[in-house]
Protein backbone atom coordinates (compact mmCIF):
# COMPACT_ATOMS: atom_id res chain seq x y z
CA UNK A 1 0.00 0.00 0.00
CA UNK A 2 1.33 3.25 -1.33
CA UNK A 3 0.77 6.93 0.14
CA UNK A 4 1.43 10.25 -0.94
CA UNK A 5 3.93 11.94 1.46
CA UNK A 6 3.97 15.13 -0.04
CA UNK A 7 0.22 15.62 0.25
CA UNK A 8 -1.29 16.27 3.76
CA UNK A 9 -3.91 13.79 5.25
CA UNK A 10 -6.97 15.35 6.85
CA UNK A 11 -8.14 11.79 7.64
CA UNK A 12 -6.06 8.67 9.45
CA UNK A 13 -7.45 6.03 10.21
CA UNK A 14 -4.91 3.86 11.86
CA UNK A 15 -5.85 -0.18 12.68
CA UNK A 16 -9.76 0.78 12.81
CA UNK A 17 -12.10 -2.12 13.92
CA UNK A 18 -15.61 -2.26 14.11
CA UNK A 19 -17.85 -5.16 14.91
CA UNK A 20 -21.86 -5.16 14.75
CA UNK A 21 -22.82 -7.62 17.88
CA UNK A 22 -20.17 -10.39 17.32
CA UNK A 23 -19.90 -9.58 13.53
CA UNK A 24 -16.28 -8.16 12.95
CA UNK A 25 -16.95 -6.10 10.01
CA UNK A 26 -14.13 -4.04 9.66
CA UNK A 27 -10.58 -5.52 10.36
CA UNK A 28 -7.67 -3.58 11.17
CA UNK A 29 -8.11 -0.81 8.56
CA UNK A 30 -5.50 1.47 7.90
CA UNK A 31 -6.59 4.49 5.54
CA UNK A 32 -4.65 7.97 5.02
CA UNK A 33 -7.58 10.19 3.46
CA UNK A 34 -6.08 13.23 1.34
CA UNK A 35 -7.15 16.56 1.96
CA UNK A 36 -8.52 17.97 -1.60
CA UNK A 37 -8.22 14.82 -3.66
CA UNK A 38 -11.13 12.25 -4.61
CA UNK A 39 -10.64 9.04 -2.68
CA UNK A 40 -13.33 5.83 -4.28
CA UNK A 41 -13.93 3.03 -2.47
CA UNK A 42 -15.05 -0.06 -4.49
CA UNK A 43 -15.50 -3.92 -3.50
CA UNK A 44 -18.06 -6.07 -3.41
CA UNK A 45 -21.57 -6.10 -1.52
CA UNK A 46 -21.37 -6.31 1.94
CA UNK A 47 -17.46 -6.06 2.12
CA UNK A 48 -17.76 -3.05 4.43
CA UNK A 49 -17.54 0.11 1.96
CA UNK A 50 -20.41 2.16 3.25
CA UNK A 51 -19.91 0.93 6.79
CA UNK A 52 -16.19 2.50 6.60
CA UNK A 53 -17.66 5.83 5.46
CA UNK A 54 -20.22 6.07 8.28
CA UNK A 55 -17.26 6.08 10.84
CA UNK A 56 -15.58 9.32 9.24
CA UNK A 57 -18.46 11.11 10.51
CA UNK A 58 -19.66 8.87 13.26
CA UNK A 59 -22.99 8.14 11.87
CA UNK A 60 -22.83 4.34 12.18
CA UNK A 61 -23.11 5.47 16.12
CA UNK A 62 -26.72 5.20 15.35
CA UNK A 63 -26.49 1.67 14.75
CA UNK A 64 -27.42 -0.50 17.69
CA UNK A 65 -24.67 -2.44 19.13
CA UNK A 66 -22.02 -0.78 17.45
CA UNK A 67 -17.67 -1.27 18.99
CA UNK A 68 -15.08 0.02 17.36
CA UNK A 69 -11.31 0.35 17.93
CA UNK A 70 -8.68 1.94 16.74
CA UNK A 71 -8.20 5.60 15.43
CA UNK A 72 -9.42 7.77 13.19
CA UNK A 73 -7.71 11.16 13.17
CA UNK A 74 -9.55 14.48 11.48
CA UNK A 75 -7.70 17.03 11.71
CA UNK A 76 -5.20 15.79 14.67
CA UNK A 77 -7.97 14.74 16.76
CA UNK A 78 -9.07 11.13 17.71
CA UNK A 79 -12.62 11.16 17.12
CA UNK A 80 -12.93 7.83 18.51
CA UNK A 81 -11.44 9.18 21.70
CA UNK A 82 -12.10 12.75 22.04
CA UNK A 83 -15.79 14.22 23.65
CA UNK A 84 -16.74 15.96 20.03
CA UNK A 85 -20.12 18.03 19.56
CA UNK A 86 -21.35 15.84 16.69
CA UNK A 87 -22.95 18.43 15.32
CA UNK A 88 -19.72 20.55 15.02
CA UNK A 89 -17.83 17.19 13.02
CA UNK A 90 -21.15 16.63 10.95
CA UNK A 91 -20.76 20.54 9.76
CA UNK A 92 -17.10 19.64 8.82
CA UNK A 93 -17.48 16.90 7.47
CA UNK A 94 -20.78 16.07 5.14
CA UNK A 95 -22.54 12.86 3.72
CA UNK A 96 -24.69 12.67 0.51
CA UNK A 97 -26.89 9.13 0.78
CA UNK A 98 -27.37 6.71 -2.01
CA UNK A 99 -30.84 8.64 -2.64
CA UNK A 100 -31.13 12.33 -3.35
CA UNK A 101 -33.39 12.67 0.01
CA UNK A 102 -34.45 16.53 0.08
CA UNK A 103 -36.61 17.48 3.24
CA UNK A 104 -40.61 17.99 2.79
CA UNK A 105 -39.76 21.43 2.47
CA UNK A 106 -38.78 24.25 -0.01
CA UNK A 107 -35.66 24.44 -2.26
CA UNK A 108 -34.62 27.40 -0.32
CA UNK A 109 -35.27 26.06 2.86
CA UNK A 110 -33.14 23.01 2.50
CA UNK A 111 -30.50 24.93 1.85
CA UNK A 112 -30.74 27.03 4.35
CA UNK A 113 -31.34 24.04 7.23
CA UNK A 114 -27.63 23.16 8.07
CA UNK A 115 -26.86 27.27 8.61
CA UNK A 116 -29.87 27.86 10.41
CA UNK A 117 -28.66 25.38 12.84
CA UNK A 118 -25.27 27.00 13.54
CA UNK A 119 -26.85 30.37 14.44
CA UNK A 120 -27.16 32.22 11.11
CA UNK A 121 -30.80 33.66 10.89
CA UNK A 122 -29.86 36.85 8.89
CA UNK A 123 -32.29 36.50 5.62
CA UNK A 124 -29.44 38.54 3.12
CA UNK A 125 -26.59 36.68 4.89
CA UNK A 126 -29.29 33.52 4.18
CA UNK A 127 -29.49 34.12 0.62
CA UNK A 128 -25.96 34.37 0.08
CA UNK A 129 -25.26 30.96 1.56
CA UNK A 130 -27.91 29.63 -0.98
CA UNK A 131 -27.30 30.62 -4.26
CA UNK A 132 -23.64 30.31 -3.35
CA UNK A 133 -23.91 26.58 -2.96
CA UNK A 134 -26.30 26.06 -5.59
CA UNK A 135 -23.94 27.58 -8.01
CA UNK A 136 -21.49 25.21 -6.71
CA UNK A 137 -23.73 22.40 -7.79
CA UNK A 138 -24.56 24.06 -11.03
CA UNK A 139 -28.31 24.27 -9.99
CA UNK A 140 -29.04 27.52 -9.44
CA UNK A 141 -29.73 28.74 -13.37
CA UNK A 142 -32.36 25.97 -13.25
CA UNK A 143 -33.96 26.86 -9.78
CA UNK A 144 -33.65 30.71 -8.69
CA UNK A 145 -36.82 31.66 -10.02
CA UNK A 146 -38.60 28.45 -8.02
CA UNK A 147 -36.95 28.51 -4.51
CA UNK A 148 -39.76 28.69 -2.62
CA UNK A 149 -41.18 25.83 -4.54
CA UNK A 150 -40.81 22.55 -2.98
CA UNK A 151 -37.93 20.33 -3.06
CA UNK A 152 -39.64 16.91 -3.63
CA UNK A 153 -40.56 18.80 -7.43
CA UNK A 154 -37.61 18.52 -8.35
CA UNK A 155 -36.21 15.64 -10.83
CA UNK A 156 -34.21 12.64 -9.58
CA UNK A 157 -30.42 14.30 -10.39
CA UNK A 158 -31.82 18.08 -9.53
CA UNK A 159 -32.38 16.60 -5.81
CA UNK A 160 -29.57 14.67 -5.29
CA UNK A 161 -27.50 17.77 -6.67
CA UNK A 162 -29.83 19.43 -4.04
CA UNK A 163 -28.37 17.74 -1.38
CA UNK A 164 -25.11 18.07 -2.37
CA UNK A 165 -25.36 21.72 -2.07
CA UNK A 166 -27.25 21.06 1.33
CA UNK A 167 -24.01 19.36 2.68
CA UNK A 168 -22.05 22.02 1.15
CA UNK A 169 -23.99 24.87 2.92
CA UNK A 170 -22.47 24.68 6.21
CA UNK A 171 -18.53 25.05 4.69
CA UNK A 172 -17.52 21.06 5.25
CA UNK A 173 -13.96 20.30 5.10
CA UNK A 174 -15.61 16.72 3.83
CA UNK A 175 -17.69 15.27 1.55
CA UNK A 176 -18.47 11.67 2.11
CA UNK A 177 -20.27 10.04 -0.93
CA UNK A 178 -22.37 6.62 -0.48
CA UNK A 179 -23.28 5.65 -4.09
CA UNK A 180 -24.62 9.30 -5.34
CA UNK A 181 -25.79 8.24 -9.22
CA UNK A 182 -26.77 4.46 -8.79
CA UNK A 183 -30.53 5.83 -8.62
CA UNK A 184 -29.24 8.62 -11.05
CA UNK A 185 -29.84 7.78 -15.15
CA UNK A 186 -27.00 8.09 -17.05
CA UNK A 187 -26.77 12.15 -17.99
CA UNK A 188 -28.11 12.84 -14.15
CA UNK A 189 -24.77 10.74 -13.19
CA UNK A 190 -22.27 12.35 -15.75
CA UNK A 191 -23.28 15.89 -14.03
CA UNK A 192 -22.61 14.64 -10.56
CA UNK A 193 -19.14 13.32 -11.82
CA UNK A 194 -18.18 16.70 -13.20
CA UNK A 195 -19.27 18.20 -10.36
CA UNK A 196 -17.26 15.61 -8.32
CA UNK A 197 -14.20 16.73 -10.24
CA UNK A 198 -15.24 20.35 -9.96
CA UNK A 199 -15.79 20.43 -6.24
CA UNK A 200 -12.37 18.75 -5.57
CA UNK A 201 -10.74 22.40 -6.02
CA UNK A 202 -12.25 23.06 -2.44
CA UNK A 203 -13.06 19.78 -0.76
CA UNK A 204 -11.96 16.52 0.13
CA UNK A 205 -13.77 13.83 -1.29
CA UNK A 206 -14.37 10.00 -0.49
CA UNK A 207 -17.05 8.26 -2.85
CA UNK A 208 -18.17 4.59 -2.31
CA UNK A 209 -19.36 3.46 -5.54
CA UNK A 210 -20.15 -0.25 -6.83
CA UNK A 211 -19.73 1.59 -10.76
CA UNK A 212 -15.78 0.66 -11.04
CA UNK A 213 -15.82 2.91 -14.65
CA UNK A 214 -16.98 5.82 -12.30
CA UNK A 215 -13.94 5.07 -9.68
CA UNK A 216 -12.08 5.56 -12.14
CA UNK A 217 -13.03 8.79 -14.09
CA UNK A 218 -13.52 10.42 -11.06
CA UNK A 219 -10.83 10.01 -8.29
CA UNK A 220 -7.44 10.23 -7.52
CA UNK A 221 -6.87 7.47 -5.57
CA UNK A 222 -8.64 4.29 -4.84
CA UNK A 223 -9.22 1.70 -1.81
CA UNK A 224 -10.47 -2.54 -2.53
CA UNK A 225 -12.39 -3.82 0.06
CA UNK A 226 -12.99 -6.97 0.58
CA UNK A 227 -14.64 -8.92 3.83
CA UNK A 228 -14.07 -6.28 6.33
CA UNK A 229 -10.76 -5.59 4.82
CA UNK A 230 -8.75 -2.89 2.95
CA UNK A 231 -7.00 -4.77 0.56
CA UNK A 232 -5.34 -2.25 -1.34
CA UNK A 233 -5.47 1.77 -1.18
CA UNK A 234 -3.50 3.37 -4.38
CA UNK A 235 -3.34 5.73 -6.84
CA UNK A 236 -6.64 5.05 -9.48
CA UNK A 237 -4.56 4.61 -12.64
CA UNK A 238 -1.84 1.88 -11.09
CA UNK A 239 -4.83 0.00 -8.63
CA UNK A 240 -7.01 -0.13 -12.78
CA UNK A 241 -3.67 -0.61 -14.34
CA UNK A 242 -1.30 -2.85 -12.51
CA UNK A 243 -2.85 -3.54 -8.84
CA UNK A 244 -0.73 -5.14 -6.61
CA UNK A 245 -2.85 -8.04 -5.11
CA UNK A 246 -4.32 -10.67 -7.08
CA UNK A 247 -7.98 -10.07 -5.20
CA UNK A 248 -7.87 -6.80 -6.94
CA UNK A 249 -7.05 -7.93 -10.08
CA UNK A 250 -10.02 -10.69 -9.61
CA UNK A 251 -12.32 -7.99 -8.85
CA UNK A 252 -11.78 -5.54 -11.43
CA UNK A 253 -11.28 -8.14 -14.10
CA UNK A 254 -14.90 -9.40 -12.91
CA UNK A 255 -13.83 -12.89 -12.01
CA UNK A 256 -15.52 -12.44 -8.91
CA UNK A 257 -17.52 -10.13 -6.57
Amino acid sequence: MSTNTGVKAIFDCVDLNLWYGDHHALKNINFPINEKEVTAIIGPSGCGKSTFIKTLNLMINYVPNVKMAGQINFDGQNILRERLDLVELRKKVGMVFQKGNPFPQSIFDNIAYGPRIHGIKKKEELNKIVESSLKDVALWEEVKDRLTAPALGLSGGQQQRLCIARALATKPDVLLMDEPTSALDPISTLKIEELILELKQKYTIVIVTHNMQQASRVSDKTAFFLMGELIELDKTAKIFSNPADDRTEGYISGRFG
